[in-house]
């Protein structure tokens, strides 16, 4: 297995033991391989429209619907 090395801010490491602590994952290096995991999922089945921009809508509990835009 390949290793990296990031360097984070206090604010992503945060955001990161948040993620540890609200999902399955056991740990932040799991968190990432999940987030990338699911970004390549997104930029792989989500079609470009006229524009080639590719957008995913997301809806809510109460039904809202959003439009995240895939960089």
């Amino acid at each position: 297995m390949s290793r990296f090395t990031i360097d984070i801010d206090n604010t992503f490491d945060k955001t990161l033991t948040n993620l540890v602590n609200d999902t399955s994952a056991s740990t932040k290096a799991e968190v990432i391989r999940n987030a990338v995991a699911v970004y390549n999922y997104l930029k792989s089945a989500t079609p470009k429209d006229a524009n080639g921009t590719q957008v995913v809508s997301i809806k809510d509990a109460d039904g809202t619907e959003k439009q995240v835009m895939i960089p």
